[in-house]
């Protein structure tokens, strides 16, 4: 199943981090954390197809992605950063690993937190984030996509670390297995990884070796 969508529109983030906002065509529906491939409707693009999250929610009267671009690669990303109101985008039917089986911490890198905002944003709407908490890792203070409105979420406990960068208010750190030892009580809990593949690797192998079930930590594998 395609659909296609227009953009109608976009909201800058971060230097690099754009909101897109489209039409919703009736009668579709996905699960918070999924993704779809889109592909841009300009010539020698619409074969280039990319996976990308959904950050809106359900029942939202549209679909919303939040795409980090990567000019210097001249891409599907770079071009999404020059996308204006009006233009066209193609999706195909909704898939993924990654949705809400239940409270438990997300660790996220950079662009890795788009999975995770539908999911997060679904849990703050029913007042079902007690027990849950973000880790997000960035760059810098600068990198970090909605920082506000995550920091505020009702019940959600968060960390936000930055590894290049010291700023105020924003704990410099690289996550890494001593650094989780030092805030996760209880490995027993469910744990949400997204980010790069090194990311996702190392924090792995840190909660396994802090005592966490490998049939609780749930990636994005499997795209």
């Amino acid at each position: 199943m395609t659909e296609l969508l227009t953009l109608k529109a976009k909201e800058r983030l971060t230097p690099d981090t754009h909101a897109y906002t489209f039409n919703r065509p009736e009668g579709f529906h996905f699960t918070p954390g999924h993704a779809t491939e889109l592909a841009i409707q300009r010539e020698g693009w619409r074969d280039e197809g990319r996976p990308f999250t959904f950050t809106s929610l359900p029942e939202d009267d549209h679909l919303q992605f939040t795409i980090k671009s990567y000019p210097s690669h001249d891409g599907v990303t770079a071009q999404m950063a020059t996308l204006q109101a009006g233009e066209m985008v193609e999706i195909d039917s909704p898939f993924g690993a990654l949705e809400d089986k239940g409270p438990g911490t997300f660790l996220a890198a950079g662009a890795g937190i788009t999975p995770f905002l539908a999911i997060l944003r679904a849990r703050a709407a029913g007042q079902r984030l007690d027990g849950c908490r973000l880790i997000y890792t960035n760059k810098t203070a600068r990198d970090i996509i909605l920082h506000e409105e995550l920091a505020r979420m009702p019940g959600l406990t968060t960390h936000f670390t930055v590894t290049d960068e010291p700023s105020p208010g924003v704990e410099h750190a690289t996550i890494d297995r001593a650094w989780l030892s030092e805030r996760i009580e209880d490995p027993s809990g469910r744990f949400y990884l997204c980010g790069p593949q090194g990311f996702v690797d190392s924090m792995r192998d840190a909660l396994t070796g802090l005592g966490a079930a490998a049939d609780l930590i749930h990636t994005e594998e499997g795209w």
